[in-house]
């Protein structure tokens, strides 16, 4: 490329690092050797927004181990936004020493002594979400830190980001988390505005694929948040852009944090695993209810989400408020929801021509939440399913 001497050199970098996103963008994340199944861990924000501390991180690190949690494959402890006070002279990001008296290495190592990986968050804005000190413009500097004080996952969101291209900013942060020395997934925030599905491949581990979640079946909120089920609309016809080491992500687990019904929250962890979506709790798991530690912990369902082939379940047929998704598995067999949004139980069907199976085909229907089988030699399943619930189930040839 032709050198513009009129530039300054951090100005002739960028131009020179927008032409290398064009060029050469296998160069990013994907080598990173990451996520090759989606992550699994906690996050502070949806439970805690603000409310975070040295107390609470070590705290939940704690109860991942207590609870089993770890033992069913969840490995990240991520704190959200809030984190974060000021940057010093030399810009260096500074943690909130009251919050955080012992500085955030000491609650990676604390982590880490766990046998857990630890997470952070910032923003590729000037600010964060809570107008704490964004990244922009301290990205190599930010990942240096991180990496020095042992971050192995970085939350990235899209506030205060003005003008901001948001594939050339994500891909500048990628970059210094590559020349940070330390591997560190990355998790792109920037609510599926700009379709990171079409160019984050490249650039990260994980990108949301939907506006923020909340803690409710069905609901739209004015500033862009999504109840249960405009998410699970949202994901339908992205499967194609899902797969080890990249990942659609709708957005953190609402499970516990009391806005739902068990049954509810039983269909969002269903439709989670289904997607191959990241499990991210968020919920207070210091102190859960034996039927919400059930749903979290269902090993059964969490295989299916962590399936290698990577296959994003899509949906099949919608009849009105009853619908069949289906997601291939690494070895050969399916595993189906059956989903029912309506207000009364009903009775949902599918066959095997749907799952892309021949007709006479005889298989074994398993039962993810049940944990049995309730069918051999089966041509066929159907199921009686509960207002806003799911049948669950793997078919076995």
């Amino acid at each position: 490329m032709k050198t513009l001497p009129s530039l300054r050199p951090r100005c002739r970098w960028i131009l020179a690092g927008a032409c290398l996103l064009v060029i050469a963008m296998p160069a990013f994340a994907l080598e990173n050797g990451l996520a090759r199944t989606p992550p699994m861990g906690w996050n502070s924000w949806n439970k805690f927004a603000c409310n975070v501390s040295e107390q609470l991180i070590e705290g939940a690190a704690d109860a991942v181990v207590s609870s089993g949690m770890k033992d069913a494959g969840y490995t990240y402890v991520v704190i959200d936004d809030c984190w974060q006070v000021s940057r010093d002279a030399e810009g260096n990001i500074v943690a909130d020493a009251q919050r955080f008296p012992n500085g955030i290495k000491a609650v990676a190592d604390y982590v880490h002594s766990k046998g857990l990986k630890f997470g952070i968050y910032s923003d590729a804005g000037t600010g964060t979400c809570q107008n704490r000190p964004g990244g922009r413009g301290y990205e190599y500097q930010d990942a240096r830190q991180y990496a020095a004080w042992g971050v192995d996952y970085l939350k990235y969101d899209w506030c205060n980001h003005s003008t901001q291209d948001s594939a050339s900013s994500y891909a500048l942060m990628s970059d210094a988390l590559k020349k940070s020395g330390r591997p560190i997934v990355f998790s792109l925030c920037e609510w599926g505005s700009t379709k990171p599905w079409l160019w984050a491949k490249d650039i990260g581990n994980l990108w949301r694929s939907t506006g923020d979640i909340v803690d409710h079946w069905s609901k739209t909120e004015k500033w862009g948040g999504n109840g249960l089920v405009q998410i699970i609309d949202l994901m339908d016809g992205l499967e194609s852009y899902n797969g080890p080491g990249h990942w659609n992500d709708p957005d953190m687990l609402e499970v516990g944090n009391g806005g739902m019904t068990n049954t509810e929250y039983i269909t969002h962890f269903s439709m989670w695993c289904l997607f191959s979506a990241p499990l991210m709790a968020g919920n207070d798991i210091r102190h859960m209810s034996p039927e919400i530690h059930g749903i979290l912990t269902n090993k059964e369902a969490i295989a299916i989400d962590q399936d290698p082939l990577g296959q994003q379940g899509r949906r099949v047929r919608k009849d009105g408020d009853f619908e069949v998704w289906v997601k291939q598995l690494a070895d050969g067999s399916r595993a189906v929801v059956l989903l029912n949004r309506s207000e009364q139980p009903h009775e949902i069907s599918v066959k095997w021509t749907e799952l892309g199976y021949p007709e006479k085909l005889t298989a074994t229907v398993h039962d993810l939440w049940a944990h049995k089988d309730i069918a051999k030699g089966a041509r066929s399943y159907s199921a009686t399913v509960a207002p806003h619930g799911v049948s669950f189930v793997t078919i076995v040839p």
